[in-house]
């Protein structure tokens, strides 16, 4: 029997996830204290980095702040993991259960259970709150959970995995990172590759698929998702553990140089793919422009 494109690729994704799937209960040691002096994000990957809220801060307040940064970082994370899971049972349930590609994303799920598992307990080793999105954003994402399907479903999926995955990548590789952020984001990239594989080729065949008038909608909502994810990475909430006002904070991140910048290199590859199937456009422009992620 020849397989599908699509077979061939989730038969694939099945035998690597049965190769390369980590257990973050074993494979991290929890009960490991944090290392004094260490950076919890590359210092210059730091929201307020080189700005004159930054010049003020003590070295001490500056880990401080990129340690509720990153789990700002994380809590956001679980919360698109939790849509994505909702996402991915609803499309499992319609597939057939013998196929190849419904069974990876049932993997898939797995895969996420795990993470947010391990994002949980990242936040709660570090001493950190959840830092929740609120208001509008919380409703779009229930409403996305609920009803997306198609190229905004999958492409709001990449938008978040792929930014994601760029500064994980980074600070599993840099030595001035907390040891337990590096063994969380180095399990998050290996795993999460597979995932955005099978997200890029689903969303390439779903835009095909698609008619003018479903894509011309489709990009207004993954706009918006590029939108929340650019400028809510770090809520406003995190700057109070160094005493800077929420509001001041998010200022000074949204006009810093060097965290547009952050922003633009993270979203680089996915914004790249992005456009090469014509999703970027109309009237959501606007929203990719304030996003930082253009």
């Amino acid at each position: 029997m020849v397989l599908s494109d699509r077979a061939q690729t989730a038969t694939r994704l099945l035998r690597s996830s049965a190769e390369h799937s980590y257990d973050p209960e074993v494979e991290i040691d929890w009960d490991a204290p944090l290392v004094e002096g260490r950076w919890f994000t590359p210092q210059h990957r730091s929201t307020l980095y080189g700005t004159d809220l930054w010049d003020t801060l003590s070295e001490e307040q500056r880990i401080t702040l990129t340690r509720h940064e990153v789990a700002s970082i994380a809590s956001l994370g679980v919360w698109f993991e939790t849509i994505l899971m909702q996402l991915l049972i609803r499309e499992y349930y319609r597939q057939d259960p013998t196929a190849a590609h419904a069974q990876y994303a049932l993997t898939e799920i797995a895969d996420e259970c795990r993470h947010s598992v391990m994002f949980g307990r990242m936040i709660d080793k570090l001493g950190c709150p959840v830092y929740r999105p609120g208001g509008f954003d919380d409703a779009l994402g229930k409403w996305i959970a609920a009803t997306a399907t198609g190229p905004r479903m999958y492409a709001a999926i990449l938008i978040a995995e792929e930014i994601l995955d760029a500064l994980q990548r980074e600070a599993s590789a840099d030595e001035t990172v907390q040891p337990l952020v590096r063994m969380v984001s180095r399990i998050h990239v290996i795993e999460e590759a597979r995932h955005v594989r099978y997200a890029r080729e689903e969303l390439a065949r779903q835009v095909r698929a698609a008619g003018t008038r479903r894509l011309a909608f489709d990009r207004l909502v993954i706009a918006r998702a590029a939108y929340l994810t650019g400028r809510r990475l770090v809520n406003p909430a995190a700057y109070r553990s160094v005493g800077i006002d929420p509001a001041a904070g998010r200022r000074a991140a949204l006009a810093n140089p060097n965290h547009r910048e952050t922003m633009r290199w993270a979203g680089e590859r996915v914004v790249g793919y992005l456009r090469d199937l014509d999703l970027i456009g109309g009237p959501g422009l606007a929203l990719w422009r304030r996003s930082l992620l253009l």
